[in-house]
């Protein structure tokens, strides 16, 4: 799966990495909708964190299409939340 942050690029992850990242996207989601700031940021932290760790980056001038795309770290809540589907920022 090719993964892009807003911002920084592109990254494969492999799909045994969606597992670790499903829980925090379920996470993220729970913080999104009862409007916690802290825990929303700190989530979207290690959801980026889980990323960029668990994928290998892309070469700059590759154009592979992005399966998913996440916001970058400083994103706001209610930005995150228009980019929201019902199962969180991640398919499953």
């Amino acid at each position: 799966m090719i993964v892009r942050i807003m911002g920084e690029g592109q990254v494969r992850l492999a799909d045994a990495a969606l597992t670790e990242l499903n829980e925090l996207d379920n996470e993220l989601l729970a913080a999104v909708e009862a409007g916690d700031e802290e825990g929303f940021r700190r989530t979207l932290g290690a959801l980026l964190d889980s990323v960029r760790r668990l994928g290998e980056p892309l070469p700059d001038d590759a154009l592979a299409p992005s399966e998913l795309i996440l916001p970058t770290a400083d994103a706001t809540l209610d930005e995150v939340r228009a980019m929201l589907k019902d199962d969180g920022l991640i398919p499953g």
